[in-house]
């Protein structure tokens, strides 16, 4: 009996002192610092590179950290400002000479031509007879597939002269209108003109 009273009366004190030792650790831990997460501060990095790569809306005319269709193709000097202002240049030119010789090459490679004749009335109450023109071209023929594939390389061309474009540089976007308007005025006064006359306004 003497035994269990000692035992019993060193109990408590154990207890108050592991229940000290526990309250002591956790008001160390609520006083402790908040710790720095290393995502976070990677996601802000993140966030002020995107800032920064973001395209320009406005127009403007840099000279430095202009992308040119391809994240590796940088304009960051005056002197490759003015290479690529030639090249598009050149660019525009061609894709306005490439229409104009799909049109050419479509009327050398005419397989059939058929001509109706309808009259239509003159002044003074003439009759005139109007003359039409239907061209027929085959599908599985040389002169169909050059067309088609002329057609992609126009496309593309075309998509890359908007892409230009849309970077609202200046320079980059002078290029582009002074290429096309040189060379629909080199290649275009060549074209062939059909003038309806049955068109007309009332």
């Amino acid at each position: 009996m003497q035994r269990l009273s000692s035992l019993f009366s060193s109990f408590p004190g154990k207890m108050d002192h592991s229940h000290h030792m526990g309250m002591n650790s956790m008001d160390h831990n609520s006083t402790m610092p908040p710790s720095h997460h290393h995502p976070t501060t990677s996601a802000s990095h993140s966030h002020g590179g995107g800032e920064h790569n973001m395209m320009r809306m406005t127009f403007n005319f840099d000279l430095k950290n202009v992308e040119l269709l391809f994240s590796g193709l940088v304009i960051n000097t005056p002197g490759e400002m003015a290479g690529a202002f030639v090249a598009v240049f050149l660019l525009a030119m061609f894709y306005e000479g490439l229409k104009i010789a799909r049109e050419s090459l479509l009327r050398k490679s005419q397989v059939s031509i058929r001509y109706n004749s309808m009259p239509v009335p003159g002044p003074n109450g003439t009759i005139l007879m109007e003359t039409h023109k239907t061209v027929g071209q085959q599908m599985l023929s040389f002169p169909h597939l050059l067309q088609t594939v002329l057609h992609i390389i126009q496309v593309v061309i075309s998509y890359f002269l908007m892409l230009i474009f849309m970077t609202y540089n200046g320079y980059l976007c002078i290029a582009v209108a002074a290429g096309a308007g040189t060379g629909y005025f080199l290649f275009s006064w060549k074209k062939a003109v059909v003038v309806d006359i049955t068109e007309h306004c009332h």
